[in-house]
């Protein structure tokens, strides 16, 4: 993926893949952790639907900023230790559907020195604003990824 057209179309599109895909994995397993430190599908969905404000927080900084730094994300302990199982996902879901459009109308404005804008990011030998979101979509994607091996897991042990 390396124009801005396909780009903006698969951000555009994921949610349509995403919801879908959550809302297919059977209430039983919803909540469930493969393993005490890995996610459930519920938590995998809960995070995807929080990604778009700090991408966005983001791209505010690098077109604002001369010299942009870039701090790596972390998870925090609290969602380490499952406090996005306490999270509404309908209203998360809604959330990620406003948000995600709201995004790309944003994406759709920028200029082609806007998407080629840089900046320095502490764990990237190198970093703009195209890869910046090219990074969020295969961020989602490796996401949904779980979201479907949780849902297809055979042996739950």
């Amino acid at each position: 993926m390396s124009d801005t057209a396909s780009l903006i179309s698969a951000l555009e599109t994921a949610p349509s893949v995403i919801i879908p895909l959550i809302r297919e994995v059977p209430p039983e397993i919803l909540k469930r952790r493969p393993s005490p430190a890995k996610w459930s599908a519920y938590e995998n969905a809960i995070h995807l639907s929080q990604s778009d404000v700090a991408f966005r927080a983001r791209l505010d900084l690098i077109l604002s900023t001369p010299n942009p730094v870039i701090k790596t994300i972390e998870n925090s302990p609290e969602d380490e230790a499952g406090a996005m199982l306490d999270v509404d996902l309908d209203a998360s879901l809604d959330r990620y559907v406003r948000e995600r459009a709201s995004l790309v109308e944003r994406l759709k404005k920028l200029t082609p020195d806007e998407w080629n804008k840089t900046a320095v990011h502490e764990a990237f030998d190198h970093y703009s604003v195209f890869i910046m979101f090219r990074h969020l979509y295969v961020h989602e994607m490796h996401h949904a990824y779980l979201i479907e091996q949780l849902l297809l897991k055979k042996d739950w042990d």
